[in-house]
């Protein structure tokens, strides 16, 4: 029976209970316990050292949104949806699950009010410092960060690897390099180019360990910030999801270093997502509101990227889709 729209509504309303359900789920690892077939729930409980009436409380309690199904006995197990949550899956969204049911992003969410009254991000008020500070000040969660990153990173770099032809480019610089999946991908598909990692110490230490003996020989890992310098040298500079990080001020400044280093031959390549026009349900809406929230970053449209770049000495040259959410945005010195 289709839904009213008040039904419709109130299930939008007590969406919280289903993303913390999901991330409880994740933890607990029970996609992954469920793998080999149907298990009884205080099979589960003991494995996963939890109250079997709680845990099959929340398992039927997923198993109506269609992740994992019940079966007679009290045995759950896994639908479609449910393998996603599996460790190792292809396209696994379990550290997804698990990261946006941690506090410390949903917390903010709490305080939405706020961040629309005031403009200003409502992590800031709850914590005392940016997102980024906090990470330095908390490796656990900032693990937890970075692995949600990398699980997205290579399922990206992939997409923008085959979406954009690099064989023009001799020394490429990604600033912000994150985890290195990028930029490391690139240089694969690239043997004859060379690259330099940059971004905070903490990031570019990850990514040498990660992506180094990938690429030896042909990179250079410097740690720095990009608001005060980007390393020179380079003919291509790749940003992927640095820029919307950033209110316009901001994302304007590390443009500008990125401009000071790249001649008018060279090829400035902005990852990022794009809004799309119209009403349709749009993810990047979604990240738009969570930049609110968290810190003075934005999702942006086309146009808006244009005014942007051109704000820093750039002309749009051309976007390029792919098959994921990113496209990617490509620009030339004025």
């Amino acid at each position: 029976m289709e839904k009213s729209p008040a039904e419709r509504l109130f299930q939008m309303i007590t969406g919280f209970a289903l993303s913390q359900s999901l991330s409880v789920a994740a933890r607990l690892g029970i996609a992954d316990l469920l793998k080999d077939g149907p298990r009884e729930s205080h099979e589960l409980a003991k494995s996963a050292g939890v109250d079997e009436s709680a845990l099959a409380r929340l398992l039927r309690f997923l198993a109506g949104h269609g992740v994992f199904a019940e079966c007679e006995g009290k045995r759950f197990k896994l639908t479609s949806l449910a393998e996603c949550l599996q460790t190792g899956a292809p396209g696994s969204m379990r550290t997804r699950a698990i990261f946006w049911g941690e506090e410390w992003v949903w917390r903010p969410w709490g305080e939405l009010l706020y961040s629309v009254q005031s403009g200003r991000p409502a992590f800031d008020r709850l914590y005392g410092t940016d997102a980024f500070d906090f990470f330095a000040r908390n490796p656990d969660a900032a693990e937890i960060f970075q692995q949600t990153m990398t699980a997205q990173a290579a399922w990206e770099a992939a997409a923008v690897v085959a979406a954009c032809d690099f064989s023009a480019l001799h020394t490429i610089v990604e600033v912000g390099c994150g985890d290195g999946s990028l930029l490391a991908a690139i240089l694969q598909a690239n043997p004859r180019a060379r690259g330099v990692f940059f971004d905070r110490p903490y990031a570019v230490e990850k990514a040498e360990m990660l992506v180094g003996a990938r690429c030896a020989g042909r990179c250079e890992f410097v740690a720095g910030n990009f608001f005060e310098s980007v390393p020179a040298g380079g003919d291509g500079y790749i940003l992927k999801h640095v820029i919307h990080d950033w209110d316009d001020a901001g994302a304007t400044a590390i443009l500008k270093n990125c401009r000071r280093h790249l001649g008018r031959d060279g090829r400035l390549l902005v990852v990022e997502s794009i809004l799309r026009p119209g009403n349709e349900p749009d993810p990047g809406r979604f990240i738009d509101l969570h930049m609110l929230v968290r810190q003075t970053g934005r999702e942006r449209s086309e146009s808006e990227y244009r005014e942007l770049l051109a704000a820093a000495g750039f002309a749009l040259a051309r976007v390029v889709p792919t098959r994921t959410q990113v496209s990617v945005i490509e620009a030339k010195a004025e």
